[in-house]
């Protein structure tokens, strides 16, 4: 991790930044996760602030982290979850049909990992190509026969891609991606130049109201540079001639968007047109929808604090499950450590035997963590906590499970 830098204008539009959503303090690299032989060894440690821009009104962070000292060589694997990999089949499946691609068609996915979801298009024939920064990430796409270049997305790999294709692509992907993104000005220039005049971005991002409903404040983290409204998103959008046309309310990620943009002329849909009007209900060009949220971010860390010291109290094994940059956040902005919890389970093997950043509780394997006999395992990545739950009670865990976000709730076991 090569350093950090401070954000003095927004990013999106150049404008003025203004009050503080919300202040995490310091605290290491969500997915920086630690091999044991460094433990002894100080982590950099960075600003965990987001602001509002008074333009755009795009909340983003104040301290930008270096890109390419996170992304170059990545922990995430979006095939490590099974309702990821479903969502991704149904989204290949409609954009297939609504966009009548083909054989004749070109997909292009930015930030494609480990082609989780082009190899939905690979299997039918489609032709496509992912973008993948993080090296390691990309090769493992490539070997199960995803089409993968390995490099950072902009205007630059977009007039690469064109002359080597010879064509736009009739849809670009940006899924979960775009608060990645530091230079926000190349890359939706460089989604525009992909696009063309005809082609579709279709982009997700987790949803700005949604995040301030639930108190999801432990999906700020520093691989997150912004947290994104439509509000916004039109706004950045727009200065590079891509206009909104559609937009679906999704479930992932704790309540995502999809939007759907084009330089072509569309006309909106009822459903982008219903949630303008919302959010300008709800106040997002003002200031005070904005206010207030960090009283509620400290009331579920006092919350996590007083369930781990009760445990500890009365002597309880306690375990975690998902190691996962929002747990991340959540452990280290509530000091959690090794003394609270004892190992935390993940089935990706990429981050098994490691510590979590800041926390340094070691990462182990499900198998592994069932047989330390926790009698309270505590579900970090909530978005997933169905799935979660149900593989644990499978396996025979019947112990308490718990999740902390946006209230410590507690699931005794079955009878």
């Amino acid at each position: 991790m090569s350093g950090s830098r401070p954000v003095t204008a927004c990013r999106a539009c150049g404008g003025r930044l203004g009050l503080v959503f919300c202040d995490l303090g310091t605290m290491a690299v969500a997915n920086s996760y630690v091999p044991p032989e460094r433990a002894q060894e100080p982590e950099p440690v960075f600003p965990l602030r987001c602001v509002v821009c008074e333009s755009c009104r795009l909340v983003q962070l104040d301290t930008v982290v270096d890109e390419r000292g996170i992304f170059t060589d990545y922990a995430y694997f979006s095939s490590m979850s099974s309702t990821w990999l479903e969502h991704a089949a149904r989204f290949c499946a409609d954009m297939t049909a609504r966009l009548g691609l083909g054989r004749e068609s070109l997909v292009v996915e930015v930030a494609s990992n480990d082609g989780y979801l082009l190899r939905n298009f690979v299997a039918v024939g489609i032709p496509c190509l992912g973008v993948e920064p993080a090296a390691n990430v990309a090769a493992i796409a490539r070997a199960t026969g995803v089409p993968t270049e390995a490099r950072f997305f902009g205007r630059a790999a977009a007039r690469d891609i064109l002359a080597a294709q010879g064509k736009p692509a009739d849809l670009v992907v940006a899924n979960n991606v775009l608060a990645h993104v530091p230079d926000l000005d190349d890359f939706t220039g460089g989604l525009a130049l992909m696009a063309g005049t005809r082609g579709v971005v279709s982009i997700e991002a987790p949803h700005l109201v949604a995040l301030v409903d639930g108190v999801q404040f432990d999906t700020i983290y520093h691989e997150h540079y912004a947290y994104w409204s439509l509000l916004s998103m039109e706004a950045a959008l727009a200065r590079h001639g891509l206009r909104v046309f559609d937009v679906e309310r999704l479930a992932t990620h704790g309540g995502s968007l999809r939007v759907l943009a084009s330089a072509e002329v569309r006309a909106p849909s009822a459903a982008l047109l219903a949630l303008r009007a919302e959010e300008a209900a709800r106040g997002l060009h003002g200031d005070a929808f904005y206010e207030g949220f960090g009283p509620r971010v400290q009331a579920v860390l006092e919350g996590l604090r007083a369930w781990l010291a009760t445990a500890r109290a009365e002597g309880r094994r306690v375990c975690a499950y998902g190691a996962a940059a929002k747990g991340n956040t959540l452990l280290n902005a509530a000091g959690v450590g090794a003394g609270d919890i004892l190992a935390v389970a993940d089935r990706s093997s990429a981050k098994q035997g490691r510590l979590l950043p800041g926390s340094h509780i070691p990462v182990v394997s499900p198998e592994a963590m069932l047989a330390l006999a926790p009698d309270d395992i505590l579900i970090l990545p909530w978005n997933i906590e169905a799935e979660v739950s149900r593989q644990l009670r499978e396996a025979g865990y019947r112990g308490r499970l718990a999740v902390a976000v946006p209230t410590m709730r507690l699931q005794d076991a079955p009878a």
